[in-house]
């Protein structure tokens, strides 16, 4: 977001909407904070916390889109391919978290699991991930802080940030550097005791 910084100023204005700047964001807020989510739904899609789903067993032959896959097949799912399908995604490698609004009825609140496994976040099925609700809830709490609480910036010596990935792993290839000042009153950050 940093390099899309109109993308970046619109999510402030959320928080800035739903929170203000007098008090840091709240797990009741959550539900109102839908470009938040959405932001990040479509960092899950495009940067997976991991490039392959847990390993499976095909337990009957079956057929996935026109691919039979035999009884007792290992059958491993690519994330990154998933995330970034160009069948499923216009433009599947830019970051646009508009496309997360789009399928909603207005006032629907954006969830951060995908039913319809366009991309996967927290797994599915019954192996599925049990931590989901308390996942998507930390998630979304720890990126809506960080923006609330922070103004954020590019380096002055660095033009953009570059996500390329590393080839040997799905790291960054290079360090993310980025500026971050307090932008809100002192008495905000303040812990009562």
């Amino acid at each position: 977001m940093l390099n899309k910084p109109e993308m970046l100023q619109k999510a402030v204005d959320e928080l800035n909407d739903v929170a203000g700047k007098d008090r840091l964001v709240q797990e009741y807020d959550l539900p109102r904070l839908n470009y938040i989510k959405s932001c990040a739904r479509e960092a899950f899609t495009l940067h997976p916390i991991a490039p392959f789903n847990v390993p499976h067993m095909s337990l009957t032959d079956t057929t996935v889109a026109d691919n039979f896959i035999p009884k007792g097949t290992h059958v491993i799912l690519s994330r990154v391919g998933l995330g970034r399908n160009p069948k499923v995604w216009d433009e599947p490698c830019k970051f646009k978290p508009e496309r997360h609004l789009q399928d909603r009825n207005k006032g629907e609140e954006v969830v951060l699991a995908e039913p319809e496994l366009r991309f996967l976040s927290f797994s599915r099925g019954r192996r599925g991930c049990p931590g989901v609700v308390l996942g998507s809830s930390m998630t979304t709490m720890l990126f809506a802080r960080l923006l609330q609480g922070f103004d954020w910036s590019i380096p002055a010596n660095q033009g953009t940030i570059d996500l390329c990935q590393g080839k040997k792993d799905s790291f960054l290839a290079k360090p993310l550097l980025a500026v971050a000042k307090p932008r809100l009153p002192l008495h905000v950050y303040s812990v009562s005791r």
